[in-house]
């Protein structure tokens, strides 16, 4: 894959862009009250990402794990739902996320979540047994994270992720970020590949997100890529960030 040289991170420590407590905006868990940890670094840099400010490595601050053992608890809220790993890319940081995932399910018993590219799934190997519910995000091509050389290898290593979550019963869903410029028979293979490798009871939701801002796809593109999906799983649900809706990070 590409971008190994950022790839490389200090155990013992972590790179965090913030934490902070808000409302779910994406996927089946939408609306529920999340504590957000988010990791810095990513170097897939999907054009239209809404978090550059934690696409550098370097964004945020440092810390020891044990200090953002702390942080975190410091930071959460009664009633919280779950605790959200994000980015940036958290298998950019994976030891680190296994280390704080396991660490507040035994000390808070609350649910984890990760909210990652899966991009790698030997690092994703090393996360899932500390997180509860996955998102398995696929990238249409246009997506532009990688060259064509490189995709097909990011495609596989989700398909890798999407079957380690089901085989272990975690909570698991499909995420896919459509735009204007997405194509519709490329959307059509990419479902039908999933649902090669899992039954519509393996899954808690199929989500087809469309990017904000510009390139928005239409009406009737969405409902091209919903037609798509529904005749193989019925459960399949369109969308949008929620939290950008109403305003609140």
């Amino acid at each position: 894959m590409i971008g190994h040289s950022m790839l490389k991170t200090n155990n013992d420590r972590v790179q965090l862009k913030e934490i902070f407590t808000s409302i779910e905006g994406e996927g089946p868990y939408f609306g529920t009250k999340t504590l957000f940890v988010r990791m810095s670094g990513c170097h897939l840099h999907c054009y239209w990402c809404d978090t550059t400010d934690a696409l550098a490595m370097n964004s945020g601050n440092s810390f020891s794990v044990d200090e953002a053992k702390d942080l975190i608890i410091k930071e959460l809220q009664p009633n919280t739902y779950k605790i959200n790993f994000t980015g940036g890319e958290p298998l950019i940081q994976h030891e680190a996320v296994a280390k704080l995932a396991n660490f507040m399910k035994q000390k808070k018993d609350i649910r984890t979540y990760i909210e990652s590219s899966c991009f790698d799934s030997i690092r994703f190997a090393k996360v899932i047994p500390y997180i509860d519910i996955c998102k398995i995000e696929f990238k249409m091509s246009d997506s532009q994270v990688v060259d064509h050389k490189n995709y097909n290898d990011l495609l596989l290593n989700e398909i890798r992720c999407l079957k380690m979550a089901i085989m272990q019963d975690k909570a698991t869903y499909i995420k896919i970020v459509v735009t204007g410029s997405s194509n519709v028979h490329e959307f059509r293979n990419l479902t039908e590949k999933i649902f090669e490798y899992a039954e519509p009871g393996n899954l808690v939701g199929f989500v087809i997100q469309p990017c904000y801002g510009d390139n928005q796809p239409g009406l009737e593109k969405l409902l091209s890529f919903y037609d798509c999906v529904y005749p193989i799983y019925d459960e399949v649900r369109i969308v949008p960030q929620l939290h950008k809706l109403i305003g609140v990070r």
